[in-house]
């Protein structure tokens, strides 16, 4: 049997035990509310307190060592599948949905631009709280997002998971990562709409218009509309397919690329290791209290506004807390305008005037934009390892290769779209060379964090 086969069967494997599927994402919501909720009770851990004895380390191992950094390797791997089948607040919004007030939804909540909202301030707020090293803060961030997806399942649609589809933090990058993904359900467009067939009712909880299907992003790959109208089928594609011959995209998409991912999030990962942000701040301390101004200096802010754990010696300051915000804003300003305006200026290099979009170039970042979020969080993975005496050997040239590897990837792509406009090769030179100024940028950064600070 060829590798179609497979896949087709796959799909309708998943079709016919969509029971199971439920049955296991109620037992990841069990072990995801014991390692959410239990922790903010217990003692904080101690130096000599590792994964194997102590569950606070070993819930913080679980969320930022292997749930996140890996749930984003799998979106280019599988499609949306943690989506369909393993994410309890996805499953937890829908069961609140099969049981709510099924309201229509809101037209405010269908505003494009929630995903970029939404991880920016996630993100941000995250560093100011400290997320990945305390259970307070991972309950209050991820507790949160969850009990606002349960209430928002509560009042709006009908069986469908609208927070997944309009207001999770991460839709936006999820749906993003998975427009690379080699398998996607296959809509026989023509086959759909022949009338006459057997229709078979289905319920798509993501709100994905099946019938004009044509990528990856927005499919949980749940595999309930595998032979619907025996027009659907899962099936294997090229990963630059989406990206390339469908290249359907919008300006929040493009803005959560160059201003999120390459930006927001580069500025989250670094600010920690920045000697240039400790040589400000004891710059900027040291002249406020020449001038005895002391308020900004004071570190007793609330933890759920400020990281505040003086059991531990661990408090931001009001100045901290600017510092760090601004960093971050800064680092995705910088980054992301270089970035924004070299693909505009490519843009108005190519030809195809009528149709001349840069949203569509910017999908070309995609994959290095992926594999920054990937290594940012992986720092903590490193991190854990090592404290439960774990070393990754060649670590450096491990990230080394998966950047230059990425980067190439991108420029495969962006080289590909600007001939899909119609360029020659010396005006696709030329494009690409007027984003390579960004890229550099953004690429400085990593060296600057891995290899020098």
């Amino acid at each position: 049997m060829t590798v179609a086969t497979y896949a087709a069967q796959a799909g309708d494997w998943l079709r016919g035990h969509a029971h199971w599927l439920r049955r296991l994402q109620w037992g990841i919501v069990l072990v995801y509310a014991t390692l959410l909720v239990v922790p903010p009770f217990l003692p904080l851990p101690t130096e000599t307190d590792h994964a194997l004895n102590n569950l606070t380390v070993l819930a913080q191992f679980a969320f930022w060592g292997v749930w996140w950094p890996f749930v984003l390797v799998s979106m280019p791997l599988f499609g949306r599948a943690w989506c369909g089948w393993l994410c309890p607040e996805g499953m937890l919004s829908e069961w609140a949905s099969e049981r709510g007030l099924r309201r229509p939804i809101p037209r405010w909540m269908r505003w494009g631009g929630w995903p970029f909202v939404a991880f920016a301030l996630t993100t941000i707020y995250g560093q100011l709280v400290s997320v990945y090293q305390y259970p307070l803060a991972v309950l209050l961030v991820l507790g949160g997002s969850t009990v606002a997806a349960v209430a928002v399942g509560l009042l709006y649609g009908s069986s469908k998971r609208v927070w997944c589809r309009y207001l999770c933090p991460v839709n936006g990058v999820f749906n993003l990562l998975a427009r690379l993904a080699p398998w996607h359900f296959k809509v026989d467009h023509e086959k759909f709409r022949e009338p006459g067939r057997k229709v078979i009712p289905i319920n798509c909880a993501p709100l994905v218009a099946i019938g004009h299907m044509q990528g990856a992003g927005d499919c949980h790959m749940c595999g309930r509309c595998s032979g619907y109208r025996d027009a659907v089928t899962l099936a294997p594609r090229s990963p630059e397919a989406e990206i390339v011959e469908v290249a359907d995209s919008g300006r929040w998409p493009t803005l959560l690329i160059v201003y999120g991912m390459m930006g927001i999030a580069l500025g989250a990962f670094a600010w920690s290791s920045s000697p240039w942000l400790v040589a400000l701040k004891q710059d900027i301390a040291t002249w406020l209290i020449n001038r005895d101004i002391y308020w900004p200096l004071d570190d007793g802010a609330p933890w759920w506004l400020l990281t505040h754990y003086p059991e531990v010696n661990d408090s931001f300051s009001w100045l901290d807390g600017s510092l760090v915000l601004g960093f971050i804003l800064g680092t995705a300003a910088v980054v992301g305008s270089m970035l924004l305006a070299g693909l505009w200026a490519a843009d108005r290099g190519l030809p195809g005037r009528a149709r001349r979009t840069l949203d569509q170039l910017a999908q070309g970042l995609i994959p290095l934009a992926g594999v920054g979020v990937f290594l940012g969080l992986s720092m903590t993975t490193v991190t854990l390892l090592k404290h439960e005496g774990l070393n990754i050997p060649n670590l450096p040239w491990w990230r080394a290769a998966l950047l230059s590897a990425a980067a190439l990837w991108s420029l495969r792509l962006l080289w590909r779209l600007a001939r899909r406009r119609g360029a020659g090769r010396g005006r696709s030179l030329l494009a690409l060379s007027c984003i390579l100024p960004g890229l550099g940028l953004f690429l400085g950064m990593w060296v600057l964090l891995f290899y020098i600070w």
